[in-house]
């Protein structure tokens, strides 16, 4: 490494990119988090409780996803395969050993990073449009398998069978929704936690330096096949949780709908929507396609589907267009502006 490059490297690390939030961002992010507590007091119906089970569910795979494409640049369509591992794993072990989905989360999550270093070692050397192709064909053949494995089920999918007995352990609440919002609120709020110390580490620098300038990295002796491994081993890790308490909370584990291709790009459009690279951008996506979706479907019966696909399309065209970085770059800007001229 020549002399020049060792010095912008010691530079970096001097540097603190990373000051301290302002007063309004802490009093913000403080009554974010009372409302989310309180959320199922306040709306005690059970449709609110599952529209926001589902937000944070989906802002957690966003968040998946954000990790490895986000951070270190690779566009993946595969991330569905660690949901659907980790789906199957805790459910499998239960139905067929009445193993507790807690230790199943855990079996789900070494899969599900066992399954990421064996896609990523051989595939994360590829670039742009040709590692999305291969994620998205590696992502179509497991769920070929699964939908021909006998032993969970094939395509007829596996059923988890109803226990009333010890909620917490068996992950089954039928008196209510609010434990399953609570837990989803947990994992949605360890996901992030991770993903803020995660940018702040020296490890998340490296990662958005090969997302920026993959040779410039290179040249700064970052180890890019490394890095980009061990991200989406996190990324894995992230959707494989999600997985998991999402069939404890359908208890019908179909392939064909765990393994779809479109629940990938979904989490793709929440991410780009929101902002791509940010720490709550997918947040933000989650919280405004979730509930258009959800509604589209009441306000328009079956054919609502077609039409949440639709507007999706409009949004995802418009930010393109006017903010390609995504809604929250609106705030990033003002942010700037009102530093600049106070």
């Amino acid at each position: 490494m020549s002399d020049d490059a060792t010095h912008l490297l010691e530079v970096a690390k001097a540097e603190h990119p990373w000051p301290r939030p302002p007063v309004w961002a802490v009093v913000a992010g403080a009554a974010l988090a009372a409302l989310l507590l309180v959320y199922p007091f306040v709306f005690p119906t059970a449709f609110a409780h599952h529209l926001m089970i589902l937000v944070l569910l989906y802002a957690l795979m966003a968040q998946s996803w954000n990790v490895v494409a986000g951070f270190s640049g690779q566009i993946s369509l595969g991330q569905v395969i660690f949901f659907g591992i980790g789906a199957y794993s805790s459910s499998v072990l239960f139905v067929k050993f009445g193993l507790t989905p807690w230790f199943g989360l855990l079996v789900g999550m070494l899969f599900s990073a066992l399954a990421a270093i064996a896609i990523g070692v051989p595939t994360l050397r590829l670039r742009g449009h040709y590692f999305a192709i291969a994620t998205l064909l590696i992502g179509f053949g497991v769920q070929i398998v699964f939908q021909r494995w006998e032993w969970v089920g094939a395509a007829s999918g596996l059923y988890i069978p109803i226990e009333r007995t010890s909620p917490w352990f068996y992950l089954q609440f039928h008196r209510s929704k609010v434990p399953y919002y609570y837990l989803m609120l947990a994992a949605a709020a360890l996901g992030y936690l991770l993903v803020w110390a995660l940018r702040r580490s020296p490890f998340g620098f490296r990662l958005q330096a090969l997302r920026d300038d993959p040779d410039a990295a290179a040249s700064l002796g970052i180890a890019i096949a490394r890095h980009k491994v061990l991200a989406f081993i996190i990324s894995a890790g992230m959707m494989s949780v999600a997985g998991t308490f999402y069939g404890q909370y359908v208890l019908v584990l179909d392939p064909e709908r765990l393994f779809a291709a479109e629940l990938s790009i979904l989490v793709l459009l929440m991410t780009v929507l929101g902002g791509s690279g940010t720490l709550w951008g997918p947040a933000v996506g989650a919280a405004i396609l979730v509930p258009l979706s959800e509604y589209s479907r009441i306000w328009f019966g079956g054919s609502g589907r077609t039409v949440d696909l639709i507007i999706y399309g409009v949004l995802i065209l418009l930010v393109c267009m006017w903010r390609p970085s995504g809604i929250l770059s609106l705030f990033a800007e003002r942010i700037r502006r009102r530093r600049v001229n106070p």
